[in-house]
């Protein structure tokens, strides 16, 4: 037979592989699993299994598999001039070989790998996602939403908009998650009510939702359970107004930013208060380090409070450089960025920015 046809996996029967003529697409549940058949034909050793013809099912080996992955079967020739065979694709490295096995095991083994690796897919995937609620604050146009434990100030001006969010004590962690982006869905599993269907929403941290110290478990806000306080435009794309509170599913995602990061000096003389704000990636900085012109080398900033990053050196007069290191690890230096003539309460925008 001429050429290669994509043929049907087996089920996990005693049923052998498919004749040649029949052609499908086998994709169990994530794990897409095509077979390939090309006739085995030739056999020149006498020590090994006899020649099949084209309408019989030969004996198979595992050419290459690994926990959950398959990625070649092959009937059993050693002749390298006939590269005829079953196969099953993945990207799987490790390698393993099994021969001869019958093709009703095999069938068997195949389907239970195909089985294992969707449901090592599906609980990856589900992994990724966690359970919190969401309320709303600030007003339908989000104007209360200004300013913030992150320092970021207008939030319109920065470019953050109405997407955005104030975190419970036990997401904030005290302003580290300051920039971080996350994408929520309402879970209608729980509440079918109040959830609006096949939306989501992306909004990033811009401030802290504090526990209420009147209640005795601290509230939504507390510092066990994690929350969303939302701007209401950004709720609303998920939530009934009526709802109130909705149950959510989040995950952590990259932060998707327009132009480069930028530096807000503000402060005075020996205290020198830097607000870093527009950062792609992970959105939150993990150490940033300033350098004047006339220094001899980096000196560490600390974090002040949200966004904000001080220096207790005096700097007036020199231009500033800055290296920036965000929570993924990726770390940029930002080198000549402000002039010497610089002022307090200036801002500077840079032309770098981090990667997704």
């Amino acid at each position: 037979m001429a050429g290669r046809r994509p043929l049907p996996c087996p089920a996990a029967t005693h049923q052998p592989f498919p004749s040649p003529g029949r052609t499908a697409t086998y994709a169990p549940i994530v794990c897409a699993v095509r077979c390939i058949y090309t006739p085995w034909t030739n056999n020149r050793h006498s020590n090994r299994l006899p020649r099949r013809s084209h309408t019989t099912h030969p004996t198979y080996r595992i050419i290459h598999s690994s926990s959950f992955f398959i990625s070649e079967l092959q009937p059993y020739s050693p002749s390298s001039s006939t590269n005829h065979s079953y196969k099953i694709s993945s990207t799987a490295q490790p390698r393993a070989t099994v021969r001869p096995a019958m093709a009703g095991a095999f069938a068997r083994a195949a389907l239970a790998l195909a089985l294992g690796c969707a449901l090592a897919v599906a609980a990856a995937g589900q992994s990724d996602w966690l359970r919190a609620h969401a309320t709303f604050y600030g007003g339908a146009d989000a104007s209360g939403t200004m300013g913030g434990a992150c320092g970021y100030g207008n939030l319109y001006a920065q470019g953050y908009g109405t997407r955005t969010a104030a975190l419970s004590t036990a997401l904030f962690s005290d302003g580290a998650a300051c920039g971080q982006c996350y994408k929520l869905v309402c879970d209608r599993k729980t509440d079918p009510t109040w959830c609006k269907p096949g939306v989501s929403v992306t909004v990033t941290a811009t401030n802290f939702c504090p526990p209420n110290l009147e209640l005795p478990d601290g509230g939504w806000c507390n510092s066990q359970r994690p929350h969303f306080d939302m701007a209401q435009p950004a709720w609303e794309k998920i939530g009934i107004y009526r709802g109130g509170i909705i149950p959510v599913i989040y995950m952590r995602v990259p932060c998707v930013k327009k132009g480069g990061v930028r530096f807000s000096i503000n402060g005075h003389d020996y205290f020198n208060l830097v607000l870093v704000t527009n950062v792609a990636g992970p959105g939150s900085i993990r150490a940033m380090d300033v350098k004047g012109s006339q220094s001899a080398g980096w000196m560490a900033m600390a974090r002040n409070w949200g966004a904000n990053w001080h220096s207790l050196t005096y700097l007036n007069g020199q231009g500033l450089s800055f290296r920036v290191t965000v929570t993924d690890g990726q770390t940029i230096v930002f080198a000549d960025l402000v002039p010497r003539t610089w002022r307090f309460g200036q801002s500077f925008a840079s032309n770098l920015q981090f990667k997704l």
